[in-house]
């Protein structure tokens, strides 16, 4: 059809919200290596237009409010010629990786936000 699959969203959303929280100093990777983990608990998008194949995407991710125990990011993206093709919302919840629970958004983070 020569648009991109509207499945591939998810993983635009994820890239958006890993860049995000990398400018902060804070990976991923690290979280993991302490313990915490960030499942996706909610995910909307309101597609608006579509994007086709070799589009250069941007995807804007911000912070909705400050985490507690959840995590919220609201998204916009955008094509090459700067036409939004949707926006989005994801809600993650901070889990303890071994226990398998919820628990508050780890001190270390909340420290990296302070100054939005």
């Amino acid at each position: 059809m020569g648009v991109v699959y509207h499945g591939n969203y998810a993983q635009y959303l994820e890239m958006g919200r890993v860049e995000w929280l990398r400018s902060f100093g804070i990976s991923y990777k690290n979280m993991e290596e302490n313990g915490v983990m960030l499942p996706v608990i909610s995910l909307s998008i309101n597609f608006k237009k579509s994007a086709v194949y070799d589009d250069l995407i941007t995807v804007v991710t911000k912070l909705k409010k400050t985490p507690s125990v959840r995590i919220e990011f609201d998204y916009e993206i955008y094509n090459e010629d700067n036409e939004i093709l949707g926006d989005a919302n994801t809600v993650l919840v901070f889990m303890d990786m071994v226990k398998k629970r919820p628990i508050k958004c780890p001190d270390y983070i909340l420290e990296h936000l302070e100054n939005l």
